[in-house]
């Protein structure tokens, strides 16, 4: 196996697509980071390494996103993978959160039966712009009894202010790359 690409090199297989969802927004496409087999397989395990350095036993991903990223580092560390799902996914008794959106309101669900108490989980995700859905994620899993300390990204947008969100809740912030503005 080759040396993993550098971060720089993954930073370059983002595309930014412009004024996409609406005008002044840089919208950034992991679709070709994930279409690229090196590409997609070093970015897994860059953010393997930060989950295994904070201690994770289990990974936790947010649909949909979260699932991609989020289940191929749970492979790559040899450990179980916790799916948080939208409402209605779930064909067992759930827990769930309610949590604010920019113009809205939304709410994620877990089978608590997958959280064993005391467990160290790390949420994993493409990318945090506000934090809503990764603190709302931090305070599900600490709900069902879990340790919730850390919370791994491949993009960064810190004008958006997410990161300081997470951090706000006690949830460190690892990303792989940032990209300023929207």
């Amino acid at each position: 196996m080759s040396a993993d690409l550098s971060v720089d090199d993954l930073k370059a297989l983002v595309r930014t697509v412009p004024d996409f969802p609406h005008r002044g927004i840089q919208f950034r496409d992991i679709t070709t980071l994930l279409s690229h087999p090196q590409g997609f397989a070093a970015s897994v395990r860059h953010l393997a390494r930060f989950a295994s350095e904070a201690g994770a036993q289990k990974i936790a991903g947010m649909e949909a996103r979260g699932f991609i990223f989020g289940a191929a580092v749970a492979v790559e560390l040899g450990i179980g993978f916790l799916p948080v799902r939208k409402p209605g996914k779930l064909p067992v008794e759930i827990i769930g959160i309610d949590y604010d959106l920019e113009y809205g309101q939304d709410r994620l669900e877990i089978d608590p039966g997958a959280v064993n108490p005391g467990e160290t989980i790390v949420i994993v995700d493409d990318l945090i712009a506000t934090g809503g859905t990764a603190r709302a994620t931090a305070q599900l899993l600490r709900k069902a009894g879990a340790e919730v300390g850390h919370a791994v990204f491949v993009i960064d947008l810190p004008d958006l202010g997410g990161a300081d969100t997470l951090r706000a809740a006690d949830v460190a912030v690892h990303a792989l790359m940032h990209f300023d503005g929207e």
